[in-house]
């Protein structure tokens, strides 16, 4: 039983932090509601037009913004106080939830207004994203729990995959789409709460002298320099071109290879949500982030094999243990990816170099989405996997011959941390009937 204790203590050790608390139980609630809304908006535009074209245009409209937008919410995470960012974005995206809530009880949603907001709200997330990641080093008093903070985000995630669908096609059925717009707008409040009941340290906040333009460049010039950052990134860059393939297909997959329907598609996306919160609890489990680099490169090779098995798959069973692998894979790569980053990275240039992070794999997603679709229309859907794995697994094996330079740097940052803590503190001067002891030199 004491081992258990201690596995358990060991998983869940960053949540002794009482802000990052506070901030897990928040995210907790809103990323269901967040997860109702996206399925309530694909649902409501497809009943509205029967066309999977615009569900198409909704999903870039949506993420496009996050593509242009995200280099200045960079340099803006790192200039204005992070948690006043997020309060303001987190009500913003509770208004929208609304006036759409509002317009679909009405009888009054048009596919304009769907396309529009989902936009708006891509530009709402497109600030809201890096600044949210930045935050955690502050919500989480040891840095060293910082990698264990970023996995148990992912499983919470990956958690709300699974339940927030759920909940919504039930609600969807009996009640229609109004009332899981409703309950997304009121979970943004469970966050929005819980970040004014956050103590954050003034030291922790940002400064606000940086200039817009030159914050975009001195912070891609400090990612691009360094060799472990550089590589990070076009590695998530490439996999998210390339990979997304996977999610994008899934409906075409489980009609037209499968001939399984709906049904087997829900059971795809649920077999890959299970690996991913199975790769999160892997991570939580790990003390720090030494050998993340190793994982990166089996979890990319992982991932590519598993998307050029599926595309040679034709029987459910089979391709429901392949979504677990590329789920778990998947969620490996990306969060090792995330917490190396955020691990080594200047406090300064954090937000900037999480806002190409953000870039590389939100941003060129939605441009990967179209192409998948038009590779897919030329060539066909198992044959996009197959192109898709292929590309992912020469990338990851491209990666791995920087694996050394990234291990230096991670063995550096502990050693620098340890000598932090092992440095003597200043002993604080006591007065004596406010005069200095003899010997101590006034300040």
């Amino acid at each position: 039983m004491s081992n258990r204790k201690k596995g358990l203590s060991l998983l869940l050790r960053s949540l002794g932090s009482r802000n990052y608390r506070l901030y897990f139980f928040g995210q907790a609630v809103s990323l269901i509601g967040t997860w109702m809304q996206q399925i309530a908006m694909r649902w409501l535009i497809y009943r509205l037009t029967k066309s999977t074209l615009l569900l198409g245009v909704l999903g870039f409209a949506s993420d496009i913004p996050v593509f242009f937008l995200v280099p200045f919410a960079g340099v803006l995470a790192d200039k204005f106080k992070r948690q006043r960012i997020l309060a303001i974005t987190q009500g913003l995206a509770a208004l929208q939830a609304f006036i759409l809530a509002v317009l679909v009880i009405t009888d009054q949603a048009a596919v304009w207004h769907i396309v529009v907001l989902g936009a708006l709200l891509g530009v709402i997330n497109a600030f809201d994203i890096p600044a949210r990641q930045a935050f955690l080093v502050e919500v989480v008093e040891n840095k060293e729990d910082l990698g264990n903070a970023i996995a148990l985000n992912s499983f919470i995630f990956n958690g709300a995959l699974l339940i927030g669908p759920v909940m919504a096609g039930a609600l969807i059925a009996f009640f229609g789409e109004g009332l899981c717009l409703i309950l997304n707008g009121v979970s943004y409040l469970a966050l929005l709460g819980a970040l004014l009941l956050m103590k954050i340290p003034e030291s922790k906040t940002a400064s606000g002298n940086i200039e817009l333009g030159r914050g975009i460049m001195e912070g891609a010039t400090y990612a691009f320099r360094s060799v472990p950052i550089r590589s990070i990134l076009l590695l998530v860059a490439l996999v998210s071109f390339m990979g997304v393939s996977y999610m994008l297909l899934m409906p075409v997959f489980a009609e037209d290879v499968l001939h399984g329907g709906p049904r087997a598609f829900g059971y795809l996306m649920s077999a890959t949500g299970v690996g991913a919160l199975a790769g999160a609890v892997f991570l939580a489990s790990r003390r720090n982030i030494l050998g993340l680099g190793k994982v990166i490169v089996i979890a990319g090779i992982l991932y590519g094999i598993g998307l050029f098995a599926l595309s040679l798959s034709h029987h459910l069973v089979l391709s429901l243990v392949i979504a677990v692998a590329i789920g778990f894979s998947l969620m490996m790569q990306m969060a090792s990816s995330n917490t190396i980053l955020q691990t080594i990275v200047d406090d300064r240039k954090r937000g900037r170099v999480i806002s190409l992070f953000v870039m590389a794999r939100r941003g060129v997603e939605s441009f990967g989405s179209l192409v998948a679709g038009v590779v897919a229309h030329r060539f066909g859907t198992p044959d996009t996997l197959m192109i898709g794995g292929i590309v992912c697994l020469l990338a990851s094996v491209a990666f791995a011959t920087k694996l050394s330079m990234i291990r230096e740097t991670s063995r550096a940052f502990y050693k620098d941390m340890k000598d932090a803590k092992s440095a003597p503190q200043p002993v604080p001067v006591v007065r004596i009937n406010n005069r200095l002891p003899v010997g101590v030199p006034n300040p």
